[in-house]
C-alpha cells in the first residue's frame, strides 16, 4: 500500500516527524498526495466559516521567556565547545581500588556528573548531605569525557555538569552532534536498533 492510503508506488518525502503526525491527524491535509503522486489534493478539505472572532488560544509565555529560550537554544552550540575545551572535575567512586565516575539514573539515561570547579562540586555535596566527607575526583578534558567516557558505560550516558549549581547546570545528552553517533541513542532508533 502506498503512503497515505493509495494504492500507487510508495514515496516518502522528507520533512520533521512534527509535520508527518500532523498531516496524519487531518483527512486530505496538506501532505495528501493522490495516487499518482501529482500535487497535494485540496478536494477533501472543507473550508472552515468565516468567524467575526479570531479562535481563543491558550496563554501563550510571556515574550521575555520565549526570547530567553531561543537565545538558550542559539547559544548551545557555545556552551558545547567550550565545554569540549575545558578541563572539568569528575567525582570518582572508589569501590576495591577501581575508579568510576560518579553518575546517577534517569529516565532511562546515565548522567556522569561532571563539574567546573571545586566551588561546584562543593556545593553538589552540601546539596546531598556529604559535605564533611573527602571527594575523590580526577580532572578530565570535556571532550574525553564525550567521546570516550560516555562510550564506555556501555548504556545510553550523558553528561550532567554543575548539577546542584543554581541555575548554572547543563545537559549534555547522549545524542548526534554531542557524542558520537556509534553511542547517540537518537541514531540507533532511526537505524531500527533499540537503545543499548
Amino acid at each position: 500500500m502506498a503512503a497515505h492510503g493509495g494504492t500507487g508506488p510508495e514515496e516518502r518525502t522528507h520533512g520533521s516527524r512534527l509535520d508527518e503526525y500532523a498531516e496524519m491527524s487531518v483527512p486530505g491535509g496538506a501532505g495528501h498526495r493522490s495516487p499518482a503522486g501529482d500535487a497535494p489534493s485540496s478536494s477533501a478539505v472543507t473550508p472552515l466559516p468565516a468567524s467575526p472572532e479570531p479562535p481563543t488560544r491558550a496563554a501563550a509565555p510571556p515574550p521575555d521567556a520565549v526570547d530567553e529560550h531561543a537565545r538558550d537554544r542559539r547559544g548551545f552550540p557555545a556552551v558545547l565547545g567550550e565545554f569540549r575545551r575545558t578541563a572539568v572535575l569528575v567525582p570518582l567512586v572508589v569501590t576495591d581500588g577501581d575508579e568510576a565516575p560518579l553518575a546517577a539514573d534517569f529516565g532511562g539515561i546515565r548522567w556522569i556528573y561532571a563539574f567546573s570547579d571545586e566551588s561546584a562540586l562543593a556545593r553538589f555535596a552540601i546539596a546531598r548531605g556529604e559535605g564533611s566527607r573527602e571527594w575523590p575526583y580526577r580532572r578530565v578534558l570535556g571532550a574525553r569525557l564525550l567521546d570516550a567516557g560516555v562510550g564506555a558505560t556501555g548504556v545510553p550516558c550523558g553528561v550532567a555538569l554543575d548539577v546542584g549549581s543554581d541555575g548554572d547546570g547543563v545537559l549534555f545528552p547522549p545524542v548526534a552532534g554531542i557524542v558520537p553517533d556509534v553511542v547517540a541513542v537518537d541514531t540507533q532508533v532511526e537505524n531500527g536498533e533499540g537503545p543499548r
